[in-house]
């Protein structure tokens, strides 16, 4: 499922960690699905000019009628994030990024000034206008609202400076960060498969599990990719084992959670909406 090489295109910019296919193929099932979910539930009722707050009951905090900014806020936040899930996976293929340098770089900058967007407006959303359950419970996803900013800053100054390590190191970081309200989805529907129900987690979603799961929804993954720049450094038969196996669990986490948020949010809503 993994395999750690140096990145040699020196010119290309962008997220150059190199995944096995089914790693890449769980990533693009499961941000595809999640753009799909976007597109029925946000972009086509606000296209069609059909939006009402009554369709969004299952969120903390979702459309309400007669609110014009927040409103907009919200699907600022929220519509643009589909059209990242459709092409950043996109990113980490050694292929399109080394045959089609332009497309990665335009679309890394999307990726990029999005997630910047959308963390912001998320930070504001959680404490602006109250779309959490409970403060302890805001805890883990405010982090990693803050933490995007820092990291797209470093991922695009290190490009603009041609520092195509470093960027590589720091795009992978923010790919990870910017994703990581889509890894809580996976990770807590994963937990909820396995454990078949709720384990440890509760209404005001400030559990021991949520909590946990809220951090490591971009904690975990951020620690496995240091992992494996570190043996991609070392180049010892002993490091390069244990992060093939770090990325290995990652990938079936991954899978197990994509299969789950599928079948028991994103199809079932998506099915609806249509």
């Amino acid at each position: 499922m993994f395999t750690i090489k140096q990145n040699r295109c020196s010119r290309s910019s962008g997220i150059g960690v190199h995944v096995g296919p089914e790693y890449a193929a769980a990533i693009l099932i499961g941000q595809w699905m999640f753009g799909l979910y976007i597109l029925a539930q946000f972009t086509m009722p606000w296209m069609l000019g059909v939006m009402d707050e009554s369709q969004f009951t299952h969120m903390i905090r979702g459309y309400k009628n007669g609110e014009i900014f927040n409103n907009a806020v919200l699907l600022l936040h929220v519509i643009p994030v589909m059209l990242i899930s459709l092409s950043a996976t996109f990113q980490l293929v050694p292929y399109i990024r080394n045959r089609y340098p332009r497309f990665h770089r335009w679309n890394g900058r999307l990726f990029l000034l999005v997630g910047f967007l959308g963390a912001i407006s998320g930070i504001y959303m959680t404490w602006g206008i109250g779309s959490r359950l409970s403060d302890v419970g805001a805890i883990g996803v405010t982090l990693n609202g803050i933490l995007i900013p820092i990291f797209v800053l470093y991922a695009w100054r290190t490009a603009v400076n041609k520092q195509f390590m470093l960027h590589r190191r720091f795009a992978v970081h923010a790919f990870i960060l910017i994703n990581g309200v889509w890894s809580v989805r996976l990770y807590l529907m994963a937990w909820y498969m396995i454990n078949q129900g709720p384990l440890g987690n509760t209404s005001k979603i400030d559990g021991p599990a949520d909590i946990a799961i809220s951090f490591a929804s971009y904690l975990l993954p951020m620690a496995i990719a240091e992992l494996a720049f570190w043996a991609e450094r070392r180049r010892q038969s002993l490091t390069t084992f244990f992060a093939a196996l770090g990325v290995s669990i990652m990938a079936l986490l991954t899978l197990v959670g994509v299969f789950a948020a599928s079948t028991m949010m994103w199809i079932p809503r998506i099915t609806t909406a249509f």
